[in-house]
């Protein structure tokens, strides 16, 4: 499986928690058990984006709550804008992703899933994250 797919399958599984936030472990082993997810690989990559979104989701809000608009806080973005960004923030601050790379696939997804202006939105907050990171 290629990483694109991975990468939508692990979307997938991000936008469900972000639905129902209890029992991620149980969450995870069924969605790997419904999708009939057998590559080692995926599973392997699925769990790590997981759990390192919980481990790191502090930094990972906080970088987005400073890249919103002044009127906008992170509890008005949908769960499917907030999932992608989720994904993309840590794949390029944890996992050293090239942005250029990070950004595409989240715009790609965004298209895919998103309503009308999530290609924009999501381009936008990532592209300030990367800048005041760079600037850092």
């Amino acid at each position: 499986m290629n990483r694109s797919l991975s990468r939508e399958l692990v979307f997938k599984l991000l936008y469900e928690l972000e639905v129902q936030k209890e029992n991620q472990l149980e969450q995870i082993d069924l969605y790997i058990e419904n999708n009939e997810i057998k590559d080692k690989k995926t599973i392997e990559y699925l769990k790590e984006i997981v759990n390192g979104i919980k481990e790191n989701r502090e930094i990972i809000e906080s970088l987005i709550s400073k890249n919103l608009k002044k009127d906008w806080s992170i509890d008005r973005i949908s769960k499917v804008n907030l999932a992608i960004l989720k994904l993309a923030i840590y794949e390029i601050k944890f996992m050293d992703l090239p942005y250029k790379v990070g950004i595409n696939e989240a715009v790609e997804l965004a298209k895919k899933y998103g309503d009308d202006g999530s290609k924009q939105f999501i381009n936008g907050v990532l592209a300030s994250i990367i800048k005041e990171n760079s600037e850092e």
